[in-house]
């Protein structure tokens, strides 16, 4: 029997480069790792000689409750040791994390915890939308679209009254509910952009308005995982855009002339 220890590691946006030096070494001291269903396995291999469970959902479907996955903590920390909670994004960030941790900590295990690059900043970075930026915004929300009685939050609603950008993650079951918020504050023209699987191969990108997000989102299949940004920073991505093609064309029509 060991005491035990829990350590939460946050395994960043999904791009496996992501992840922290520090969450490598703690997967790397790992006796357990239990893993989540955005986590990319290959992280997996820097805690080859580790058990490895998963615990994740993938559609709608637990491989295990919560309930079980904390007990699963305890039981794993008492008879093997150094126990890794390996989770998507930052796993202080609509992660569970807190409260695995004090469960842990509520049977006498020792626990730690490994920040890692939260989604709602790193996803709309990586396709070139800043969350902030002078004269555009001065703040930015970071929301969850469903709450634990699968109902919309009410903070939503609060935000849509803001100057803020407006980050929802865990929302496209909502999004209609969501975009008439904006419309009702009269925002039909706000741009919004729509970042599924971010970060990495297999991610898609939806660009609209209030008005014109759920058809494009439709058109183009857009679905959970994913985050939604609404905000005039969301026209940076297109300005950048517009100005590399530019110089890329200044560039082709001098090579031209010599």
């Amino acid at each position: 029997m060991y005491r035990g220890k829990l350590t939460v590691v946050g395994a960043g946006p999904g791009d496996i480069e992501l992840i922290t030096l520090k969450g490598i070494k703690a997967l790397s001291d790992a006796d357990v790792v239990l893993y989540d269903a955005l986590v990319d396995t290959q992280l997996l291999e820097y805690a080859s000689d580790a058990e490895q469970i998963f615990v994740g959902k993938r559609k709608g479907c637990y491989a295990y409750q919560q309930e079980q996955i904390n007990e699963l903590i305890v039981q794993r920390a008492r008879t093997k040791g150094h126990v890794v909670r390996l989770k998507g994004g930052d796993p202080f960030v609509f992660g569970r994390g807190a409260e695995e941790m004090e469960y842990a900590a509520q049977h006498g295990l020792e626990v730690a915890v490994v920040p890692g690059i939260s989604s709602a900043v790193s996803v709309p970075a990586a396709q070139h939308i800043p969350v902030t930026k002078r004269g555009a915004t001065e703040s930015f929300w970071v929301i969850t679209g469903t709450t634990k009685e699968h109902k919309l939050s009410k903070d939503v609603e609060l935000a849509a009254k803001s100057n803020a950008t407006i980050l929802i993650l865990m929302g496209m079951s909502k999004l209609g509910e969501i975009m008439e918020l904006f419309k009702q504050q009269g925002k039909s023209e706000l741009p919004v952009a729509i970042i599924q699987n971010g970060t990495t191969d297999k991610e898609k990108v939806g660009i609209g308005t209030v008005a014109s997000i759920e058809y494009k989102a439709k058109e183009q299949q857009l679905s959970n995982p994913a985050i939604i940004i609404i905000g005039e920073v969301v026209h940076h991505r297109r300005r950048l855009m517009e100005l590399q093609e530019h110089y890329a064309n200044k560039l082709e029509l001098v090579e031209n002339n010599n």
